[in-house]
C-alpha cells in the first residue's frame, strides 16, 4: 500500500514551510476567529490538494514563492467550501469530527467561510498572482454550478451517465485540476503545459470522485459517513445510475420510487445496495475509475522522469486505492 509520507518526500520541507505560512495567513486579531481557525488547523486532513500543487510545481519547473501562494489560495477556498457545505447539509460531523456549525452554530460557520474566501482573494492580490486567482476563481464557479446541477437533477431523480460526469467534473475534478494547473503556472510553465496539466487534474478528480461513490457501497461505514449516505440523500452516483439503466423498466421505476419515498430507511438502503451489486454497478464504476486513473498516469509519463513525477504517479494511485 502506497503511503502518503513516502509520496511527500520530494516536497517534505516545502510542505512543512507551507504549514507555517498557512497558519500565519489565516490568523486574525479577533480572538473568536483564532479559536475557530485553530480548530480547523488541528483537524486538517491529508492535505492532498496542496501536495498536488507542490509536486506539480516541482515537476514542471521548480517551486517558487507563487507555489506557496497557489497552495494557500486553494486550501483557503477548499476549506471555506467544506465549512459552507456542512451548514447547507446541516451536518454535525465531517470525517468523524464535529463540524464548525455543530460547535459554534451556523452563523459563525458561514462567517468563517466568508473570512477564508476573503483571505484568499487578498493573498492573491497582495502577491499580484492574478493568473492563479483566475484559475481558482473559475474552479469556485464550476463547483457551485456542479452543486446546483446535482440538486436540480436529484429533485427530479432524473440523471444519466453523461450528466453525472458533468456534475463530478464541476464539483470535484475542477478543484484538483486547479491544483495541478496552479502548480504548473506558479513554476513558470508555458500555457500549453498548464493546459495539459489541467486536463491531467480533471482525470485525477474524476477517478477520485468515483472512488468516493464506491465508499457508499462498503459493508461498513468509513470516511466519517455511514454506508448508504448518498442513497439516503437521494444522490445519484455512478454505480446506481448504471444499474438503473441496466434494469428493466418496471424494476427501475420501483427502485426510483423506493429511493424517493425511503425517508432514509436502512431497509431501503440495503435493498438499493443489493440491487446495485446484482446489476453490476460497482464493477462498472471501478472500471471507469481505472480508465480515468490510467489516462492521468499516461499523461504524467510525457514529462521527464524525476522524483516529483514518481510521487505524482503514486499520488494518483493513492486516490483510487485509499480506504478513507
Amino acid at each position: 500500500m502506497i503511503k502518503l509520507e513516502d509520496i511527500r518526500k520530494p516536497v517534505r520541507l516545502e510542505m512543512k514551510e507551507f504549514d507555517k505560512q498557512f497558519k500565519e495567513t489565516i490568523s486574525s486579531n479577533v480572538p473568536l476567529l483564532n479559536l475557530v481557525t485553530g480548530y480547523v488547523l488541528r483537524r486538517k486532513g491529508k492535505q492532498m490538494r496542496p501536495l498536488f500543487v507542490f509536486l506539480t510545481s516541482k515537476m514542471t519547473g521548480g517551486i517558487t514563492e507563487s507555489t506557496y501562494t497557489a497552495a494557500s489560495l486553494i486550501e483557503l477556498m477548499h476549506t471555506a467550501t467544506l465549512v459552507h457545505d456542512d451548514v447547507v447539509d446541516e451536518s454535525n460531523e465531517r470525517r468523524g469530527v464535529f463540524s464548525i456549525n455543530a460547535i459554534w452554530r451556523s452563523k459563525v460557520a458561514v462567517l468563517l467561510g466568508d473570512y477564508l474566501l476573503a483571505k484568499g482573494l487578498l493573498l492573491a492580490v497582495e502577491k499580484k498572482d492574478y493568473d492563479l486567482l483566475e484559475i481558482v476563481s473559475n474552479a469556485s464557479k464550476e463547483m457551485s454550478e456542479g452543486e446546483l446541477l446535482q440538486i436540480q437533477k436529484s429533485r427530479s431523480l432524473n440523471i444519466d451517465i453523461d450528466t453525472y460526469y458533468d456534475v463530478i467534473r464541476k464539483k470535484t475534478a475542477t478543484l484538483i485540476a486547479s491544483c495541478t494547473a496552479c502548480g504548473a503556472k506558479a513554476a513558470g510553465a508555458e500555457q500549453k503545459v498548464v493546459d495539459q496539466i489541467y486536463d491531467l487534474g480533471i482525470n485525477i478528480g474524476m477517478a477520485f470522485q468515483i472512488k468516493d461513490d464506491l465508499f457508499d457501497y462498503q459493508s461498513h461505514g468509513i470516511i466519517g459517513k455511514p454506508t448508504g449516505n448518498d442513497i439516503k440523500e437521494k444522490k445519484f452516483t455512478l454505480p446506481l445510475i448504471y444499474s438503473l439503466n441496466q434494469a428493466e423498466s418496471g424494476r427501475r421505476k420501483l427502485m426510483i420510487r423506493k429511493i424517493r419515498n425511503g425517508n432514509r430507511s436502512h431497509k431501503v438502503v440495503t435493498e438499493v445496495v443489493q440491487f446495485v451489486k446484482e446489476m453490476g454497478g460497482i464493477e462498472f464504476a471501478r472500471e471507469k475509475m481505472q480508465e480515468f486513473k490510467t489516462s492521468a498516469i499516461d499523461a504524467l509519463q510525457t514529462f521527464p522522469d524525476s522524483p516529483a513525477r514518481e510521487s505524482l504517479t503514486n499520488l494518483v494511485e493513492f486516490t483510487v486505492s485509499r480506504n478513507k
